[in-house]
């Protein structure tokens, strides 16, 4: 019997149907990201615009998700993310398009990059609240595990594909792809049932947004799991910007060690998401997040004193578990504990502390690393995060 909960939410047709879209849509988004920054750097040589993309792609988020919120909360969830997984098929093929006819330029790049981070500044949080309405509340935390499994599956295979399609057929072929992807998620879409009120009712855009955000903080755990995730997207999450330097400085393994560094989080990730899915549920969510985070914080500071490869993957590995395991579990509990007519402004507040501040967080932790040194700069923000931890911990115990 406890075999058959194994993964089950994929037991369920609807979230069956939308997680092999997403695997699929997921993959030629990674392939997109390998495919533009190869794109970016070719034709400039610089880091400056690798940056520069990049921030427009996230920037959009920081902007407009907390909108994002109150439309996901006003119309029906599946309808609204047909239309951005519609939308999302324009920049991908416009880059397609203009790489393979050979007028693409940076400022391009930077445009389509900024249009794909708007759609998904909507996307995101109706896609996450929409998985209760596919799942129920039973098995939320298995298919918010799984969803993550599947981003971090993605993101090992995609780039692998990516890799070879640059080889073979160019550039241009990533982003076709990446235009094909979005079509399997509109079609799982279609064939999953709309369900879930539709809440009319509105005070106006600004008044809809303040409601959201007063719920949230007159909810002593959801605000400290908040406050929490937006130090670890702010100062600790940005440390993976920084392992290029530790590659080449730290270890002296270049570009192939940097792939080793990656991968490695990457797989602690995965695991960690396979491993809450077939769990199904974490009973004990509060105490099950606040080890997560005193991990992932005690880790990143020993990774910063390390100076032996082997270890450093090691430890990365386990870094990369904590992380998911926290952010899953913060997820699902968020989720729970708010009410259905809310719940597309708390994942949007989720999604604004979690995505849209990693354009600041890279940007502060590059400048302090530039000023003071690589390793010492992630051992403080390590502390910063363990004494956040700390403190969240003492505050959950004392509520229970």
């Amino acid at each position: 019997m406890a075999n058959a909960l194994r993964f089950a939410a994929l037991q369920n047709r609807d979230f069956r149907l939308f997680w092999f879209g997403q695997l699929i849509s997921l993959s030629g988004t990674w392939m997109q990201s390998v495919a533009q920054g190869w794109l970016v750097y070719s034709l400039t040589k610089s880091p400056f615009y690798l940056g520069l993309v990049a921030a427009s792609g996230t920037l959009p988020i920081l902007l407009f998700t907390l909108a994002g919120g109150i439309v996901a909360d006003r119309f029906r969830k599946r309808n609204l993310l047909i239309l951005t997984q519609a939308l999302s098929i324009v920049p991908a093929l416009a880059l397609g398009i203009l790489t393979n006819i050979h007028v693409i330029a940076v400022w391009q790049v930077a445009l389509f990059a900024a249009v794909l981070g708007t759609v998904n500044a909507f996307d995101v949080p109706a896609r996450q609240s929409f998985i209760v309405e596919m799942v129920g509340r039973t098995h939320l935390t298995n298919a918010i595990a799984l969803n993550s499994a599947a981003f971090h599956g993605a993101r090992m295979v995609g780039p692998v594909i990516a890799g070879i399609a640059i080889a073979s057929v160019g550039l241009s072929a990533c982003f076709y792809l990446n235009a094909l992807s979005f079509v399997a998620v509109i079609i799982a879409l279609s064939k999953v049932h709309a369900r879930g009120e539709i809440h009319e009712k509105s005070n106006g855009m600004v008044n809809d947004l303040l409601d959201g955000l007063r719920y949230i903080r007159g909810q002593s755990a959801i605000f400290q799991i908040i406050i929490l995730i937006a130090i670890f997207s702010l100062l600790g999450m940005p440390f993976m910007t920084l392992l290029p330097v530790f590659a080449a400085e730290v270890f002296h393994k270049g570009p192939e060690g940097y792939g080793i560094m990656v991968g490695a989080t990457g797989a602690g990730a995965l695991l960690a998401a396979l491993f809450i899915a077939w769990r199904d549920d974490i009973v004990e969510k509060t105490r099950f997040m606040a080890v997560s985070a005193l991990c992932f914080s005690l880790l990143l500071l020993v990774f910063s004193f390390i100076h032996h490869f082997s270890i450093g993957i090691a430890i990365l590995v386990c870094i990369g578990w904590s992380l998911v395991s926290f952010f899953a579990v913060a997820n699902s509990y968020i989720q729970l504990s708010v009410p259905d007519n809310l719940r597309g402004r708390a994942m949007s507040v989720y999604a604004f502390v979690f995505l849209g501040t990693a354009p600041i967080g890279n940007s502060i932790i590059g400048a302090a690393a530039n000023a003071a040194g690589t390793a010492l700069t992630v051992g403080v923000i390590a502390v910063v995060c363990l004494i956040t931890s700390m403190v969240f911990c003492r505050k959950i115990c004392k509520s229970r």
